[in-house]
């Protein structure tokens, strides 16, 4: 029960859980595992004396711990400063209340044990993360002043983030931009959802291949908020394939169609720009070998019309983005 008036959330949770953070409380309350007066409320939300807090899964300093478990890892690119690896689909990224399988933070930690002290005790290196059933490349800070400036780059949004997503329909435009907020859903924890008073987000995409009654695109995230690109596809009335969350389970997919290709980012040491890419695995080869035996005519040779998408319309706003497959096309400012 809150004793303090005006006190934030956050703050109030940091104070009455023995051995939890203030950025571990924010982490609950963004998780939706935190009510008042059984609303979902913001870590800055300022409680009122006499307000009944409920957190629906409390973890104890003792499960706050990540312990190393020897689970192979595809690894991309290593320095001194970083590993850029290839997460597998069904891995999760990092230990959370209610999980219970092994992550890839135990892998990691088995891997390179020096981690532990880096960040976050759940978290050590992370930089960003990936959702459960999206595969693909990541990112992972080897030392504390890699980690600041990483993820000072994601700060300033000048890392580059590619995902592959097949989606239901065709959008119009073909090429475009999606800025709505993203916070999470009221009604239901588990989802997020374009809401007042969500975090600023912004996706653009591209059309690559059109096929029967399902496309290919190219997500460009500008920024990068929980299952962004899922619910932004998903307003737009195109949600990706197989996504039982924002859209509908599939026959031919066994998770989402959703495969982050390409990080593009400064070296946290040289400065040098460092670009990775991993092409899907083969769930989603075969799903689009599938598609595209029903007919299919590539983004360029479709014509149609490049501009903002309808939710919301952001006026005055370009669309930029890069068609997929080996990189052979160049990228276009469109006006």
């Amino acid at each position: 029960m809150a004793d303090n008036e005006g006190e934030r959330l956050d703050v109030f949770l940091s104070r009455r859980l023995p051995g939890l953070s203030r950025t571990s409380a924010r982490r609950i309350i963004d998780e939706g595992l935190a009510q008042v007066e059984g609303s979902l409320e913001r870590a800055s939300y300022r409680l009122h004396f006499g307000e009944m807090v409920r957190v629906h899964s409390s973890p104890t300093p003792a499960a706050m711990v990540a312990e190393p478990i020897d689970i192979p890892l595809d690894i991309r690119y290593e320095d001194a400063d970083v590993i850029v690896l290839n997460k597998p689909v069904g891995l999760t990224v990092h230990p959370a209340p209610g999980e219970r399988n092994p992550t890839l933070v135990n892998a990691l930690l088995a891997y390179c044990p020096d981690l532990q002290a880096i960040g976050d005790a759940l978290r050590p290196g992370l930089v960003h993360r990936l959702d459960k059933d999206t595969s693909g490349v990541m990112m992972v800070a080897k030392n504390a002043p890699a980690l600041q400036n990483l993820q000072d780059q994601i700060r300033a949004r000048t890392v580059e983030k590619h995902y592959v997503a097949v989606v239901a329909g065709t959008p119009d435009p073909l090429q475009g931009r999606v800025e709505a907020p993203v916070g999470r859903d009221r009604s239901d924890p588990r989802r997020m959802a374009i809401v007042d008073g969500g975090k600023p987000s912004t996706t653009e995409y591209t059309l690559v291949e059109r096929f029967l009654d399902t496309s290919l695109l190219d997500c460009h995230l500008i920024t990068g908020r929980t299952h962004q690109i899922r619910v932004h596809m998903a307003a737009l009335g195109h949600p990706i394939i197989g996504d039982s969350i924002y859209g509908h389970p599939s026959h031919l997919i066994d998770r989402q169609a959703l495969h982050a290709r390409l990080l593009a980012f400064d070296h946290p040491t040289s400065g040098l720009r460092l670009r990775i890419e991993v092409e899907p695995p083969a769930d989603i080869e075969h799903l689009i070998e599938v598609l595209r035996g029903s007919g299919s005519v590539h983004g360029a040779d479709i014509g149609g019309t490049v501009g903002p998408a309808s939710v919301p319309p952001p006026p005055g706003e370009q669309a930029q983005g890069k068609r997929w497959r080996k990189s052979r096309h160049r990228s276009r400012h469109i006006r």
